[in-house]
Protein backbone atom coordinates (compact mmCIF):
# COMPACT_ATOMS: atom_id res chain seq x y z
CA UNK A 1 0.00 0.00 0.00
CA UNK A 2 1.25 3.23 -0.58
CA UNK A 3 1.27 6.22 1.69
CA UNK A 4 1.48 9.68 0.48
CA UNK A 5 2.62 12.92 2.42
CA UNK A 6 3.26 16.68 1.04
CA UNK A 7 4.65 19.88 2.76
CA UNK A 8 4.95 23.35 1.32
CA UNK A 9 8.77 25.18 0.46
CA UNK A 10 9.30 28.65 -0.31
CA UNK A 11 11.74 29.27 -2.42
CA UNK A 12 13.96 32.79 -2.19
CA UNK A 13 15.34 34.59 -5.46
CA UNK A 14 19.07 35.58 -5.05
CA UNK A 15 18.15 38.85 -7.46
CA UNK A 16 14.42 39.65 -8.02
CA UNK A 17 13.42 37.80 -11.49
CA UNK A 18 12.21 40.19 -14.16
CA UNK A 19 9.43 39.34 -16.70
CA UNK A 20 7.12 41.28 -18.92
CA UNK A 21 4.67 39.51 -17.13
CA UNK A 22 5.95 40.56 -12.90
CA UNK A 23 8.76 40.42 -10.50
CA UNK A 24 9.58 38.12 -8.05
CA UNK A 25 11.60 37.60 -5.15
CA UNK A 26 10.23 34.53 -3.84
CA UNK A 27 8.08 31.44 -5.39
CA UNK A 28 6.45 28.77 -3.39
CA UNK A 29 6.45 24.75 -4.25
CA UNK A 30 5.36 21.78 -2.90
CA UNK A 31 6.75 18.37 -2.63
CA UNK A 32 5.55 15.23 -1.68
CA UNK A 33 6.90 11.55 -0.54
CA UNK A 34 5.42 8.61 -1.46
CA UNK A 35 6.73 5.09 0.44
CA UNK A 36 5.31 1.51 -0.40
CA UNK A 37 4.36 -1.14 2.75
CA UNK A 38 6.49 -3.92 0.00
CA UNK A 39 10.08 -1.16 0.21
CA UNK A 40 10.33 -0.70 3.65
CA UNK A 41 12.90 2.01 4.20
CA UNK A 42 12.33 3.92 0.65
CA UNK A 43 11.04 7.22 -0.25
CA UNK A 44 9.84 8.63 -2.97
CA UNK A 45 10.42 11.91 -3.81
CA UNK A 46 8.47 14.79 -6.02
CA UNK A 47 8.26 18.47 -6.42
CA UNK A 48 4.73 19.66 -7.04
CA UNK A 49 6.37 23.18 -8.96
CA UNK A 50 3.12 25.52 -8.78
CA UNK A 51 4.18 28.81 -10.92
CA UNK A 52 1.46 31.43 -9.93
CA UNK A 53 0.57 33.65 -12.53
CA UNK A 54 1.34 31.18 -15.14
CA UNK A 55 0.44 27.51 -14.62
CA UNK A 56 -3.39 26.27 -16.10
CA UNK A 57 -3.90 25.71 -11.89
CA UNK A 58 -3.35 29.13 -11.07
CA UNK A 59 -5.39 28.91 -7.78
CA UNK A 60 -5.07 30.16 -4.45
CA UNK A 61 -2.56 28.31 -2.27
CA UNK A 62 -5.58 27.32 0.06
CA UNK A 63 -7.51 25.61 -3.00
CA UNK A 64 -3.83 24.15 -4.31
CA UNK A 65 -3.14 22.65 -0.93
CA UNK A 66 -7.35 21.41 -0.88
CA UNK A 67 -6.41 19.74 -4.45
CA UNK A 68 -2.96 18.51 -4.04
CA UNK A 69 -4.12 16.64 -0.85
CA UNK A 70 -7.00 14.97 -2.52
CA UNK A 71 -5.09 13.97 -5.22
CA UNK A 72 -2.36 12.38 -3.45
CA UNK A 73 -5.32 10.41 -1.57
CA UNK A 74 -6.38 9.35 -5.04
CA UNK A 75 -2.90 8.42 -6.30
CA UNK A 76 -2.65 6.43 -3.01
CA UNK A 77 -6.34 4.37 -3.27
CA UNK A 78 -6.05 3.70 -6.86
CA UNK A 79 -3.09 4.85 -8.22
CA UNK A 80 -4.75 7.46 -10.47
CA UNK A 81 -2.44 10.33 -11.51
CA UNK A 82 -3.48 13.40 -10.90
CA UNK A 83 -4.86 15.74 -14.53
CA UNK A 84 -3.52 19.01 -12.79
CA UNK A 85 0.29 19.42 -14.79
CA UNK A 86 2.23 20.46 -11.52
CA UNK A 87 0.98 18.01 -9.06
CA UNK A 88 1.24 15.13 -11.93
CA UNK A 89 4.75 16.25 -12.42
CA UNK A 90 5.65 15.72 -9.26
CA UNK A 91 3.82 12.38 -8.79
CA UNK A 92 5.73 11.36 -11.73
CA UNK A 93 8.67 12.29 -10.36
CA UNK A 94 8.14 10.37 -6.89
CA UNK A 95 6.80 7.65 -8.19
CA UNK A 96 10.12 6.69 -10.48
CA UNK A 97 12.16 7.93 -7.57
CA UNK A 98 10.54 5.16 -5.50
CA UNK A 99 10.40 2.42 -8.47
CA UNK A 100 14.04 3.06 -8.41
CA UNK A 101 15.20 3.22 -4.67
CA UNK A 102 14.54 6.40 -3.42
CA UNK A 103 17.96 7.55 -4.77
CA UNK A 104 16.33 10.46 -6.64
CA UNK A 105 16.90 8.61 -9.73
CA UNK A 106 13.69 9.88 -11.37
CA UNK A 107 15.57 8.53 -15.41
CA UNK A 108 17.88 6.12 -16.07
CA UNK A 109 20.27 7.25 -18.53
CA UNK A 110 24.15 6.95 -19.49
CA UNK A 111 24.29 10.66 -18.47
CA UNK A 112 23.17 9.51 -14.80
CA UNK A 113 25.52 7.20 -14.58
CA UNK A 114 28.00 10.08 -14.94
CA UNK A 115 28.71 9.66 -18.55
CA UNK A 116 28.76 12.75 -20.94
CA UNK A 117 27.22 16.22 -20.35
CA UNK A 118 24.33 18.23 -21.78
CA UNK A 119 24.80 21.29 -23.42
CA UNK A 120 23.06 24.26 -22.00
CA UNK A 121 21.98 28.07 -22.82
CA UNK A 122 23.08 30.72 -20.85
CA UNK A 123 20.16 32.93 -19.13
CA UNK A 124 20.11 36.70 -19.15
CA UNK A 125 16.58 37.44 -16.90
CA UNK A 126 15.66 40.95 -17.47
CA UNK A 127 16.68 44.08 -15.53
CA UNK A 128 17.87 47.24 -16.35
CA UNK A 129 20.65 47.76 -19.74
CA UNK A 130 23.76 47.99 -17.59
CA UNK A 131 22.04 44.98 -15.26
CA UNK A 132 21.97 42.89 -18.37
CA UNK A 133 25.05 43.75 -19.70
CA UNK A 134 26.78 42.85 -16.89
CA UNK A 135 25.24 39.54 -16.49
CA UNK A 136 25.73 38.82 -20.16
CA UNK A 137 29.19 39.52 -19.83
CA UNK A 138 29.76 36.50 -17.24
CA UNK A 139 27.87 34.07 -19.56
CA UNK A 140 30.22 34.69 -21.86
CA UNK A 141 32.96 34.57 -19.69
CA UNK A 142 31.98 31.40 -18.29
CA UNK A 143 32.42 29.86 -21.65
CA UNK A 144 28.58 29.52 -23.22
CA UNK A 145 28.26 29.75 -26.86
CA UNK A 146 24.44 29.47 -26.97
CA UNK A 147 22.56 32.23 -24.14
CA UNK A 148 18.85 33.02 -24.28
CA UNK A 149 18.02 37.14 -23.24
CA UNK A 150 14.61 37.51 -21.87
CA UNK A 151 13.43 40.83 -23.41
CA UNK A 152 9.97 42.86 -23.35
CA UNK A 153 10.97 44.45 -19.28
CA UNK A 154 12.42 47.25 -20.75
CA UNK A 155 12.32 50.34 -23.01
CA UNK A 156 12.57 48.45 -26.84
CA UNK A 157 15.03 50.38 -28.26
CA UNK A 158 17.70 50.00 -25.06
CA UNK A 159 17.25 46.37 -25.95
CA UNK A 160 18.29 46.88 -29.58
CA UNK A 161 20.99 48.72 -28.54
CA UNK A 162 22.33 45.56 -26.61
CA UNK A 163 21.70 43.24 -28.96
CA UNK A 164 24.01 45.73 -31.03
CA UNK A 165 26.41 45.56 -28.53
CA UNK A 166 26.74 42.01 -28.34
CA UNK A 167 27.11 41.87 -32.28
CA UNK A 168 29.90 44.38 -32.43
CA UNK A 169 31.78 41.94 -30.24
CA UNK A 170 30.46 38.16 -31.70
CA UNK A 171 29.26 37.20 -35.07
CA UNK A 172 26.51 34.54 -35.04
CA UNK A 173 29.04 32.28 -35.32
CA UNK A 174 30.57 32.91 -32.02
CA UNK A 175 27.15 33.37 -30.18
CA UNK A 176 23.84 31.59 -30.37
CA UNK A 177 21.27 34.25 -29.84
CA UNK A 178 17.71 33.34 -28.37
CA UNK A 179 15.51 35.45 -27.01
CA UNK A 180 12.19 35.18 -25.02
CA UNK A 181 9.75 38.29 -25.07
CA UNK A 182 7.12 35.94 -22.82
CA UNK A 183 4.21 37.29 -24.69
CA UNK A 184 5.58 41.48 -24.40
CA UNK A 185 4.96 42.11 -28.23
CA UNK A 186 1.25 43.64 -29.20
CA UNK A 187 -0.54 41.47 -32.29
CA UNK A 188 0.28 45.16 -34.31
CA UNK A 189 3.70 45.82 -33.35
CA UNK A 190 5.59 42.13 -33.28
CA UNK A 191 6.16 41.82 -36.73
CA UNK A 192 7.26 45.01 -36.97
CA UNK A 193 9.55 44.20 -34.42
CA UNK A 194 10.69 40.95 -35.20
CA UNK A 195 11.85 42.89 -38.70
CA UNK A 196 14.01 44.72 -36.29
CA UNK A 197 15.55 42.39 -34.31
CA UNK A 198 16.20 39.77 -37.61
CA UNK A 199 19.45 42.04 -38.38
CA UNK A 200 20.94 40.81 -35.18
CA UNK A 201 21.47 37.03 -36.51
CA UNK A 202 18.54 35.76 -34.17
CA UNK A 203 18.44 31.95 -33.57
CA UNK A 204 14.72 31.99 -32.64
CA UNK A 205 12.23 33.88 -30.45
CA UNK A 206 9.69 32.66 -27.97
CA UNK A 207 6.59 33.63 -27.40
CA UNK A 208 6.82 36.97 -29.28
CA UNK A 209 2.74 37.45 -28.63
CA UNK A 210 0.90 36.66 -25.16
CA UNK A 211 -0.81 32.84 -25.62
CA UNK A 212 -4.46 32.20 -26.52
CA UNK A 213 -4.16 33.79 -30.46
CA UNK A 214 -3.13 30.74 -32.19
CA UNK A 215 -4.33 32.43 -35.79
CA UNK A 216 -2.47 35.71 -34.97
CA UNK A 217 0.62 33.70 -33.47
CA UNK A 218 0.06 31.38 -37.21
CA UNK A 219 0.48 34.43 -39.29
CA UNK A 220 3.39 35.31 -37.03
CA UNK A 221 5.14 31.82 -37.53
CA UNK A 222 4.33 31.95 -41.37
CA UNK A 223 6.20 35.84 -41.65
CA UNK A 224 8.63 36.00 -39.28
CA UNK A 225 12.22 35.81 -40.52
CA UNK A 226 12.58 34.97 -37.30
CA UNK A 227 12.37 31.20 -35.78
CA UNK A 228 9.42 31.43 -33.38
CA UNK A 229 9.22 28.68 -30.36
CA UNK A 230 6.04 28.52 -28.82
CA UNK A 231 6.26 28.19 -24.89
CA UNK A 232 3.27 29.45 -22.92
CA UNK A 233 0.82 28.40 -25.27
CA UNK A 234 1.28 24.82 -24.28
CA UNK A 235 0.31 25.33 -21.15
CA UNK A 236 -3.31 23.92 -20.46
CA UNK A 237 -3.24 21.83 -23.87
CA UNK A 238 -4.01 18.34 -22.66
CA UNK A 239 -5.64 16.46 -24.80
CA UNK A 240 -3.71 14.49 -28.18
CA UNK A 241 -6.57 16.31 -30.39
CA UNK A 242 -5.85 19.77 -29.02
CA UNK A 243 -1.67 19.05 -29.02
CA UNK A 244 -2.30 18.31 -33.06
CA UNK A 245 -4.69 21.22 -33.79
CA UNK A 246 -2.22 23.71 -32.10
CA UNK A 247 0.36 22.66 -33.59
CA UNK A 248 -0.90 21.60 -37.30
CA UNK A 249 -2.37 25.23 -37.41
CA UNK A 250 0.55 27.66 -36.09
CA UNK A 251 3.51 24.92 -37.40
CA UNK A 252 6.34 27.15 -35.09
CA UNK A 253 9.87 26.04 -35.86
CA UNK A 254 10.42 25.06 -32.11
CA UNK A 255 8.10 24.07 -28.87
CA UNK A 256 10.01 24.54 -25.37
CA UNK A 257 9.07 21.93 -23.02
CA UNK A 258 8.35 22.55 -19.26
CA UNK A 259 6.82 19.24 -18.29
CA UNK A 260 5.96 21.06 -15.08
CA UNK A 261 3.48 23.43 -16.90
CA UNK A 262 2.68 21.17 -20.02
CA UNK A 263 1.20 17.87 -18.40
CA UNK A 264 4.33 16.59 -16.69
CA UNK A 265 6.70 14.10 -18.21
CA UNK A 266 4.70 11.98 -20.35
CA UNK A 267 2.52 14.52 -22.25
CA UNK A 268 5.49 16.29 -22.62
CA UNK A 269 6.87 13.55 -24.71
CA UNK A 270 3.56 13.76 -26.29
CA UNK A 271 4.48 17.47 -27.41
CA UNK A 272 7.73 16.19 -28.71
CA UNK A 273 6.14 13.51 -30.56
CA UNK A 274 3.06 15.08 -32.47
CA UNK A 275 5.98 17.99 -33.45
CA UNK A 276 8.76 15.76 -34.73
CA UNK A 277 5.65 14.52 -37.09
CA UNK A 278 5.63 18.07 -38.51
CA UNK A 279 9.49 18.89 -38.35
CA UNK A 280 8.97 20.96 -35.19
CA UNK A 281 12.39 20.89 -33.02
CA UNK A 282 12.16 21.44 -28.93
CA UNK A 283 14.29 21.44 -26.52
CA UNK A 284 13.30 21.51 -22.66
CA UNK A 285 13.63 24.05 -20.14
CA UNK A 286 12.89 24.35 -15.94
CA UNK A 287 9.58 25.97 -14.87
CA UNK A 288 12.01 28.28 -11.91
CA UNK A 289 11.45 24.35 -9.69
CA UNK A 290 13.70 24.09 -6.80
CA UNK A 291 16.99 21.31 -7.77
CA UNK A 292 14.98 18.52 -7.31
CA UNK A 293 12.48 19.49 -10.01
CA UNK A 294 15.47 20.22 -12.09
CA UNK A 295 17.21 17.21 -11.46
CA UNK A 296 14.48 15.06 -12.80
CA UNK A 297 13.86 17.45 -15.81
CA UNK A 298 17.50 17.41 -16.83
CA UNK A 299 17.75 13.29 -16.23
CA UNK A 300 14.74 13.24 -18.27
CA UNK A 301 16.07 15.12 -21.12
CA UNK A 302 19.05 13.13 -20.78
CA UNK A 303 17.14 9.99 -22.04
CA UNK A 304 15.73 11.39 -25.28
CA UNK A 305 19.46 12.05 -26.92
CA UNK A 306 18.89 16.22 -27.71
CA UNK A 307 20.40 17.61 -30.48
CA UNK A 308 20.02 21.49 -29.33
CA UNK A 309 20.99 23.33 -26.25
CA UNK A 310 18.77 22.90 -23.37
CA UNK A 311 17.21 25.45 -21.13
CA UNK A 312 18.89 24.09 -18.04
CA UNK A 313 21.00 24.54 -14.91
CA UNK A 314 21.73 24.11 -11.30
CA UNK A 315 19.43 26.62 -9.67
CA UNK A 316 21.37 29.09 -8.64
CA UNK A 317 18.87 31.73 -8.97
CA UNK A 318 17.90 30.69 -5.42
CA UNK A 319 19.63 31.16 -1.85
CA UNK A 320 17.89 28.63 -0.26
CA UNK A 321 17.93 25.99 -3.04
CA UNK A 322 18.63 22.00 -2.11
CA UNK A 323 22.04 20.74 -2.76
CA UNK A 324 22.43 18.48 -6.14
CA UNK A 325 24.00 16.09 -8.55
CA UNK A 326 23.71 18.61 -10.66
CA UNK A 327 27.36 19.84 -11.85
CA UNK A 328 27.62 22.72 -14.27
CA UNK A 329 31.20 23.47 -16.53
CA UNK A 330 30.90 26.57 -18.61
CA UNK A 331 27.59 25.10 -21.15
CA UNK A 332 28.37 21.97 -20.25
CA UNK A 333 25.73 19.96 -17.50
CA UNK A 334 26.44 17.23 -15.94
CA UNK A 335 25.79 14.86 -13.51
CA UNK A 336 27.17 13.04 -10.26
CA UNK A 337 25.53 9.87 -9.53
CA UNK A 338 27.89 9.77 -6.34
CA UNK A 339 26.52 12.85 -4.71
CA UNK A 340 24.42 13.18 -1.83
CA UNK A 341 21.06 14.40 -2.70
CA UNK A 342 19.71 15.42 0.82
CA UNK A 343 16.54 17.27 1.76
CA UNK A 344 16.28 19.70 4.87
CA UNK A 345 13.13 18.85 7.27
CA UNK A 346 10.10 19.92 6.05
CA UNK A 347 6.62 20.10 7.18
CA UNK A 348 4.99 17.29 5.86
CA UNK A 349 1.26 16.45 5.74
CA UNK A 350 0.10 12.80 5.57
CA UNK A 351 -2.81 11.99 3.41
CA UNK A 352 -2.61 8.09 3.94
Amino acid sequence: MFHVEWAPYRLRFRETAVTSRARMTEKETYFIKITDDASPGSAGIGECALFRGLSAEDVSLEEYERRLADDCLRLARDGQLSDWSSIRFGQEMALNDLRNGGRRMFFDSPWTRGEGALQINGLVWMGDKSTMARRLREKLAAGFRCVKLKIGGIDFEEEMELLRFIRSCHSPEEIELRLDANGAFSHADALSRLERLAEFGVHSIEQPIRQGSPEVMARICRESPIPVALDEELIGMRSLDEKRELLSMVRPAYIILKPSLCGGFSEAREWISEGEKLGIGWWATSALESNVGLSAIAQWTSTLSPQLPQGLGTGQLYLNNFDSPLRLDGERLSYDPASGFPLPELDWHRVI
